[in-house]
């Protein structure tokens, strides 16, 4: 399952983990992004539809980074097991591009990775950017082999958060519903192909600022 998140957003303000004005990988996601990925309301960075007359881009703002992102359930930041484990489970670390940094805590294997999602007959791609759902070191569903389910038991089980535009782009079938099972699988690069996700592409790194 997968649901949708949106830079600004704040679905609980009492839980450590409950403010997407900041990320797992930036603390000042909000600013570095222009803006809540969204429509402000009375205060409140809301959710809006996206459609592909404009790319499923945002209607209220204009986004200094890629609007095609997710989370997946390993921040290798951040979390002190993931972190630990991540040169021998990330299947990319020892590649030249990364493999020089694996030691280095202010740099991630996964912040702005490209992800392929398939949903019915929709072909979707974001960059990581964040970490979650409710779960924080979940190597075996992340990288594992033989199809693991999220050890997630929060949001309906779902693994990964997606950004509005790919919430139209995959066609979910609510706004911000959790019920939508997609396929996904990590992609390099090299193999993306044109499209909106592509318009603008992030690759800022890590910011902690404490």
């Amino acid at each position: 399952m997968a649901t949708t998140f949106w830079v600004g957003e704040i679905f609980d303000p009492n839980a450590e983990d409950g403010s997407q004005v900041e990320s797992a990988y930036d603390d000042r996601w909000l600013d570095h992004y222009g803006g809540c990925d969204g429509v402000v309301t009375a205060g409140n960075c809301d959710t809006e539809p996206r459609t592909a007359a404009n790319g499923f881009f945002p209607t209220r703002m204009t986004p200094r980074e890629n609007p095609f992102y997710l989370d997946l359930p390993y921040d290798d930041v951040g979390d002190e097991v993931a972190n630990r484990q991540r040169a021998s489970v990330v299947p990319w670390a020892s590649d030249e591009r990364y493999s020089a940094r694996v030691s280095d805590p202010g740099f991630s294997l996964l912040k702005n990775r490209w992800v392929r999602m398939l949903l019915a007959d929709k072909i979707c791609y974001g960059q990581i950017q964040d970490a979650g759902p409710g779960q924080y070191d979940d190597a075996k569903y992340v990288f594992g082999a033989d199809d693991a389910r999220p050890a997630n038991d929060r949001f309906n089980g779902a693994g990964m958060d997606v950004s509005p535009a790919l919430n139209g782009c995959l066609g979910f079938a609510e706004l911000d519903g959790e019920n939508d099972r997609i396929d996904w699988q990590f992609i390099d690069d090299s193999a993306v192909p044109p499209g909106p996700w592509k318009i603008i592409v992030t690759t800022s790194g890590v910011t902690h600022e404490s």
